[in-house]
């Protein structure tokens, strides 16, 4: 999944791409469409290519003078260069953070989820690859994914029998004073939850008749919940992995 915030052209876009399937971005023009689009002048018509393979993405510097950076946004400063011309090269992060040169105070960024990363049961050993069992819901505990999520289904973990999902404001200020996670917007948050639902545990929540923006929204939340909950995903000794709560929550709910 790629998703460029409100710096692209036309305001935010996300993009899904199934193994196999490639996505241009640059300036582009009537010529040279692409399918990620950004005005900066410093950013050449055809800059890059973004390439999903089944496990992984790669990533093309189509520029004959600029250097791309890929930074691992919860990797503590980890990041590796693609310099001009580099075609396909493989990224390893599971979320990455694209950014382009640009003449603007701010450089031109987007954001690229990552194809599911396969991970062995912790269970198992030994045996033939064959005989071997996968884990049925791949997720990195220590992602910022996965925090979202145990925000998300703090409430039903303090038992407090809570009648609705979280907000998406509501995640974003509960993990406000988390140390590794400063500056974490609203929009990042919905990303992250998109990218639970649709990529990490395959929900596919059916949208009421009628149903608006904000009612789809609720929706995917509350289905990342109950499964979430329903399978273990997320059990209370991930509680630690919030910040503290503040002097008043805390003694509302307990610990």
């Amino acid at each position: 999944m790629v998703h460029s915030p409100a710096e692209s052209d036309g305001g935010p876009v996300t993009l899904r791409l199934g193994p196999g399937e490639r996505v241009l971005f640059g300036r582009g023009s009537t010529a040279k469409p692409v399918g990620l689009r950004f005005s900066d002048e410093a950013v050449s018509r055809l800059a890059g290519e973004i390439h999903a393979t089944d496990d992984h993405w790669q990533l093309s510097n189509l520029s004959t003078t600029h250097g791309y950076l890929v930074e691992n946004p919860e990797g503590a400063g980890e990041y590796l260069r693609v310099p001009p011309r580099r075609v396909g090269a493989p990224i390893p992060f599971e979320f990455s953070r694209v950014v382009l040169p640009s003449r603007r105070d701010t450089p031109v960024s987007f954001l690229v989820f990552a194809p599911d990363h396969v991970y062995l049961d912790p269970h198992t050993s030994g045996g033939s690859w064959d005989s071997r069992t996968l884990t049925a819901y791949s997720l990195d505990e220590t992602a910022t994914y996965f925090l979202v999520l145990v925000a998300l289904c703090e409430p039903w973990l303090r038992d407090r029998s809570p009648v609705a999902v979280p907000t998406t404001p509501e995640v974003v200020e509960r993990l406000r004073g988390h140390s590794g996670r400063t500056g974490l917007t609203a929009r990042a948050v919905s990303s992250h939850i998109d990218y639970l639902a649709d990529e990490k545990l395959r929900i596919g929540a059916p949208a009421a008749p009628g149903a608006d923006r904000a009612q789809r929204r609720n929706g995917k939340r509350e289905a990342v919940v109950a499964l979430a909950l329903k399978f273990g995903i997320v059990r209370e000794e991930h509680l630690a992995l919030l910040p503290p709560r503040s002097g008043t929550a805390a003694a509302d709910g307990g610990v």
